[in-house]
């Protein structure tokens, strides 16, 4: 994106109405608390600007078998009956917080609109599971529901991945290793990834600071999540810019089909469309949005911004398209 010499200015109104207000309560920053605060302030906040609860048909929990022997929760809506294509949804949070509870109107909308199952997993959280862990409860999960998915009505033979933020990044990333696994994938759906190991791109420095993820909180969630310096250097970490064992940048070409939905005024957006173009060059199809004047996390705020709700619309419009 280019450089705007005042990058408030890109704001819509209700967003701008949104980030005041929040700037009006007097907040601990996250950053600044334990993990475990951080997660609780996360979670009494994270449903604030969601609208009603959309009452859906199904909304089943459930247990996934991970490769260390200790299960995860996972939990399944649906809103047709049947046997039916699935989207695997890994929520936001930095890799620290966040969880079922806190990305559960999402999932309910995006079921509800797209006429698909969606599997929202609770993948294991930082600093008490470092890396790679989340990538490899997300990978377990994604392999689970494949060979496992019709005791739940699910059918492993359709299946998209997604997710926001943190989760988006692990979506990434389990398309990458779906693709190395023959495991068939119908779409990528990524919403305000993260892609890049290093925050150093001209979004992470426009937008640090007042834009709701400072870089600070970046900061802090990535020091809870890495082990080392060289985490930053792993393609499980950083699909853009990431590297495999053999030292070369992961090769992007064969993975499934991407829908992309970026906010503007959001730090990772120009990774987001970096990561767009690299897929486009390796031949993966790919549909770019980006949603003008609104922050990272905005489809979190439908009942304030009514772009969340056509973002909504168009995430599952691409599911339907690619499951059927």
């Amino acid at each position: 994106m280019g450089h705007h010499p005042n990058p408030h200015a890109l704001l819509s109104p209700a967003m701008r109405g949104v980030l005041e207000r929040l700037h009006r309560v007097e907040r601990v920053p996250m950053q600044a608390m334990t993990p475990q605060q951080a997660r609780a302030a996360y979670a009494a906040a994270a449903n604030v600007l969601e609208p009603a609860v959309q009452k859906i048909q199904r909304v089943q929990d459930i247990s996934l078998p991970m490769r260390d022997g200790s299960p995860i929760a996972a939990r399944v809506y649906a809103d047709v009956p049947g046997v039916l294509p699935v989207l695997v949804y890994f929520h936001g949070g930095g890799f620290v917080v966040g969880g079922l509870d806190t990305h559960d109107g999402l999932c309910r909308r995006l079921a509800h609109l797209s006429g698909c199952a969606v599997v929202s997993v609770d993948y294991r959280l930082a600093p008490e599971h470092r890396f790679p862990t989340a990538f490899e409860d997300a990978w377990d999960s994604v392999q689970a529901i494949g060979q496992l998915g019709s005791q739940w009505a699910l059918d492993g033979q359709r299946m998209a991945v997604g997710g926001d933020s943190a989760g988006g990044t692990l979506a990434a990333a389990c398309a990458i290793a779906a693709r190395d696994a023959g495991v068939p994938l119908a779409l990528q759906l990524l919403l305000y990834p993260g892609l890049m190991g290093h925050q150093n791109s001209a979004s992470h420095h426009q937008f640090a600071k007042g834009f709701l993820l400072d870089a600070d909180l970046v900061t802090y969630f990535f020091e809870q999540y890495i082990r080392s310096p060289a985490d930053r250097n792993d393609w499980r970490f950083a699909p853009l810019d990431g590297v495999t064992d053999d030292g070369l940048e992961a090769d992007l070409s064969g993975v499934a089909p991407v829908w992309m939905g970026l906010a503007e005024c959001d730090p990772l957006v120009d990774e987001g469309i970096a990561y767009a173009d690299k897929l486009r060059m390796a031949g993966v199809p790919v549909e770019l949005e980006i949603y003008r004047g609104v922050v990272h996390e905005f489809m979190k705020m439908g009942r304030a911004i009514a772009t969340a709700q056509q973002a909504h619309q168009e995430a599952a419009k691409a599911l339907r398209q690619a499951l059927g």
